[in-house]
């Protein structure tokens, strides 16, 4: 089994090359500022200016003549002790150390006690590191497209590694994963529908491979990804009472046959489809049904509503009041729907399931001037809104009365907002084209970028972040502009000299 002072040991080396290294500028494809955050992260504090040859020798203090024992040391007896063998640094700085380490309060310290304080203070300090990095970003590229009107969606589909854009006359472009246009085809084969409807939205079923597309004829329609032909229609939900204008799908990746597909629509009602046998069948098919399986089955929205359908059942709440419902999510780590308006009262609306599954409890933000979009980071437990007052706000879900910080340096409306949730980073984008990355502990705009894209006023703009590829997708109408971050393989860290030849891992320690 490894040691835990060989684990500091590697993990040290680690931090120590990404220390030593420069961070270079931000770079942007026209103007790019950034913001340093002048603050000391404890570099002067002893545990820091630790090199790993110096871990080594204080190992040999705490190690016992016997394997199966452990050398425990008071403070006295630990100052003294490393003092002399150390060589440097005076008995204050390791009496602060101890202190430090033994927060229990116990009166002494083992070598495991000192590895883990020092383990935890290497993990933290690797954060802020990654959460103060600047990405450095390709020169902006407009992609090559079909698409005559607005894009209303990016997905990616990662079974099969291809992009889907969806415009708003019902123009479905396929993407392969260097982004280049495969095909583009209308998403129905009735051509002459689609000079009377638009395609409000798209979303990918990815557990049941099928995508779900939203029409201003008050209908969402299912079709097929795996059938040989070109993604026939095989569900057609109709009769909706108010127009669906955004849509978001869920499913529990521990058990994909849970999912919720949920979608807000212009009367300001929040709707949502929870499937409990989604692998087998999203809905029941008729016993009066015609035999071919590959014909387009109809459902009608008040069977659904009255429980006609035994694998489905609908949950929904109109507390938005007839506006405008812009953008709806259902998270699971809350168990609740988020849902927003462009209205000052009931901004935002948490509608959380109850016990039960079936019922929602309500939880409204109002939030000046209203918001156009919104996201989630479940483990910072945050929800960043993009203001038409200029300021992107991070709120705690629970706490309605006001927001636990504002991020303030967009000159204009901000009209999109997506977490970077590795580096626990902030993209906000504003009406005038300014893009923005913001640092979510300290709240500050660590860089902007003020890019060409066309100068056009009138214009709809659509933001999505690809993490994963580390690409950044911003729509103007009919035009796809992709930002792609440069490869950051040079910054990797060697914990070892030569090739690794074995990795083990221990569950006990998590190590």
């Amino acid at each position: 089994m490894l040691k835990r002072g060989e684990v500091v040991k590697s993990y040290l080396n680690a931090a120590l090359e990404l220390n030593m290294e420069s961070q270079p500028g931000p770079k942007c494809p026209e103007k790019t500022e950034a913001v340093a955050v002048d603050e000391d992260y404890g570099l002067g504090l002893l545990e820091n200016r630790l090199r790993v040859e110096d871990f080594m020798k204080i190992q040999q203090v705490f190690e016992s003549p016997e394997p199966s024992e452990s050398i425990c040391m008071p403070r006295e007896e630990f100052m003294q002790k490393m003092t002399e063998t150390v060589g440097w640094g005076t008995k204050e700085e390791y009496g602060e150390l101890f202190d430090k380490v033994d927060v229990a309060q116990d009166g002494f310290i083992d070598w495991d006690k000192l590895t883990s304080f020092i383990l935890l203070s290497l993990y933290e300090r690797d954060e802020r590191t990654k959460a103060m990095e600047v990405p450095q970003w390709k020169d902006l590229e407009f992609l090559p497209g079909k698409h005559r009107d607005t894009i209303q969606k990016v997905v990616f589909l990662k079974s099969s590694r291809r992009y889907l854009t969806i415009s708003k006359e019902g123009l479905l472009g396929v993407w392969g994963e260097n982004l280049k246009l495969q095909e583009a085809l209308p998403i129905t084969s009735d051509a002459t529908r689609l000079k009377h409807l638009w395609v409000t939205s798209l979303v990918s079923l990815e557990n049941v491979n099928k995508i779900a597309v939203a029409f201003t004829s008050k209908e969402i329609c299912f079709y097929d990804l795996l059938s040989k032909e070109e993604f026939p229609c095989q569900y057609k939900l109709q009769g909706l009472k108010g127009t669906p204008i955004c849509m978001d799908y869920w499913y529990d990746p521990l058990d994909a046959k849970e999912s919720i597909l949920s979608f807000g629509d212009i009367t300001g009602k929040v709707q949502g489809i929870v499937f409990t046998a989604a692998l087998i069948s999203l809905f029941e098919r008729p016993a009066s049904s015609c035999d071919d399986e590959d014909a387009t089955m109809t459902i009608d929205w008040t069977e659904l509503l009255s429980g006609g359908h035994k694998c489905c059942h609908v949950l929904e709440h109109k507390f938005h009041h007839g506006d405008w419902v812009r953008q709806v999510t259902y998270n699971a780590s809350l168990d609740a729907f988020i849902s927003n308006t462009t209205s000052s009262t009931r901004s935002m609306v948490l509608a959380w399931r109850e016990k039960s599954k079936k019922h929602l409890k309500m939880t409204s933000f109002n939030i000046a001037q209203g918001i156009h979009a919104f996201d989630y980071h479940s483990r910072l437990n945050l929800i960043a809104t993009a203001g038409i007052d200029n300021k992107v706000c991070l709120w705690n879900p629970y706490l309605v009365s006001k927001p636990v910080g504002v991020l303030w340096g967009h000159s204009a409306s901000v009209t999109a907002v997506q977490f970077f949730a590795e580096r626990k980073q902030l993209f906000s984008f504003s009406r005038d084209k300014v893009l923005r990355l913001w640092d979510i502990q300290h709240q500050l705009s660590i860089q902007r970028m003020a890019c060409s894209f066309p100068k056009s006023q009138d214009f709809r703009c659509l933001f999505h972040f690809d993490e994963a590829h580390g690409r950044l997708f911003i729509s103007f109408n009919n035009q796809l502009a992709l930002l792609a971050m440069k490869n950051e393989a040079g910054k990797r860290v060697q914990s070892h000299a030569k090739a690794v030849t074995c990795v083990l891992y221990n569950s006990l320690l998590k190590q």
